[in-house]
């Protein structure tokens, strides 16, 4: 059925499909269902704690026998720069005001912890088939604990350098993020951010420089969302895709009403690559906040900082109905995306891509 099968045998799975971690909203009844179907079901580790995590795979291998993956970030800790957020806080008072909201009221600091040691002894003992990373790899001898216990190590390249850079420091496969996905750029070479955006590359130019570039087989992920996509994607050098954004508006996904609905007008909402929602890059639909201080901003806070004022922004704007300060983090395929349930989501997938690819050979 697939040509390619590096991939396939090195995770040890039926079909090239990764279900994108999509931290807070691929849950585990969607990472198992994704498993059982014969991909690779994923669950974003990034935000939880050492026992979260033990208590979440527990929960997985509940559900599924086959291979499943966990993501964690590998990012610089945010520098404190009280002058920087205050001003920060003073270009949202305007929106506190708006709502009603006393200025005084204590914002939450979100603050996420980069993979680090308390989590690779937790890897040590959970022992996923596929450990997943995002802005680069952890230091060389957390990788080698993590390769130790036999896990898969997979990170995100955005730029063929990345991609290189990866393999050389131990990726058994590269994620060839193209500008198109959602979520968060996983850009980690080029620390000034704006001079790295302006080079990014759309996935299908993407996936066959980093093929021609590395040994290992390459995940190809960003606007796949349906069976054209898959097949486009291994046609020019993927060895599997990863898809994300087609899932959110099945049931078993955590993805809460107002994103659903935001989804469902992909079409005459549309993405952009923005900062001010997390403090990094990432592809969001466009939202009120994201339109009057972005999409990109040099004032906002350092990653993940700018999550936690905007808390008690969201909080009370989506009880009352709206999304205008909500992270609808989403790709450039959100207008493809189907009200499906995952298992027959999965087949769906399979299947339009097995029927393009067969049409493509006997053309």
């Amino acid at each position: 059925m697939w040509s390619d099968r590096r991939l396939l045998e090195l995770f040890g799975i039926e079909h090239p499909i990764v279900l994108a971690p999509m931290a807070g909203f691929a849950t585990v009844e969607l990472a198992s269902i994704v498993s059982n179907a014969g991909g690779l079901g994923s669950i974003g580790c990034a935000t939880m704690d050492p026992q979260i995590a033990t208590d979440t795979i527990a929960q997985l291998r509940r559900l599924t026998i086959k291979p499943v993956s966990l993501n964690f970030f590998c990012h610089e800790p945010a520098k404190v720069d009280s002058g920087r957020e205050r001003a920060w806080h003073d270009r949202l008072s305007p929106y506190y005001r708006e709502l009603g909201i006393d200025e005084a009221t204590p914002r939450p600091r979100t603050d996420l912890a980069p993979f680090g040691s308390a989590m690779c002894e937790f890897i040590e003992d959970a022992r996923p088939e596929v450990v997943s990373f995002h802005f680069g790899l952890p230091a060389p001898p957390l990788v080698a604990r993590i390769k130790a216990v036999g896990c898969r190590v997979i990170s995100s390249a955005t730029t063929v350098a990345e991609a290189r850079w990866l393999e050389d420091h131990g990726a058994d496969a590269v994620i060839a993020q193209g500008y198109e996905a959602g979520g968060h750029r996983g850009m980690f070479l080029d620390r000034d951010q704006n001079r790295a955006l302006a080079a990014q590359l759309g996935t299908f130019e993407l996936v066959p420089q980093i093929a021609d570039a590395v040994g290992v087989p390459v995940i190809a992920a960003g606007g796949i969302a349906d069976g054209r996509g898959i097949a486009a994607a291994l046609t020019l050098g993927a060895s599997a895709t990863q898809i994300g954004t087609a899932f959110l508006l099945c049931p078993e996904a955590a993805t809460p009403p107002l994103h659903r609905d935001a989804l469902r007008q992909a079409h005459e909402v549309g993405t952009v690559v923005t900062n001010v929602l997390s403090g990094r890059p990432a592809r969001a639909m466009v939202t009120r906040l994201v339109a009057e201080l972005g999409p990109l901003s040099d004032a906002a806070p350092d990653f993940p900082l700018p999550m936690g004022e905007l808390a008690p922004l969201r909080a009370v704007a989506e009880r009352k109905g709206s999304r205008d300060f909500t992270s609808i983090w989403a790709g450039q395929g959100a207008a493809l995306a189907r009200e499906l349930p995952a298992k027959a989501l999965m087949q769906t997938l399979v299947k339009e891509a097995v029927e393009r690819l067969k049409r493509v050979a006997g053309g």
